[in-house]
């Protein structure tokens, strides 16, 4: 006989910015840090039209950084930060040191 009961569900998939504020925390990354990382990944998540970060590279970060840069005018240690942050978020948080380095 089958088990039907509700509690039986799989557990849900992470997602992505919980996976980037546990890898955050499990380094005991200051607060600030985490929401700092957590705002430069939400801008380039809606940089790249809402597109999930697994599904680009090294491209996308450099036009992103780029835009940075020349359109919005942000100086270098601003743009260092942006890069800090997705950085992050591909070796740490998603776990694929080759996206980062594309």
């Amino acid at each position: 006989m089958e088990n039907t009961d509700a509690n039986t569900e799989t557990p849900k998939k992470p997602r992505l910015l919980e996976l980037v504020r546990d890898a955050i925390r499990r380094r005991h990354y200051s607060r600030r840090t985490e929401q700092t990382y957590i705002h430069w990944i939400k801008r380039f998540i809606y940089f790249s039209e809402r597109r999930h970060p697994a599904e680009m590279g090294s491209e996308e970060v450099t036009a992103f950084l780029n835009h940075l840069a020349r359109e919005r005018n942000v100086a270098a240690n601003t743009k260092n930060q942006a890069l800090s942050a997705l950085l992050f978020l591909y070796k740490e948080a998603l776990g694929s040191p080759a996206a980062a380095a594309r």
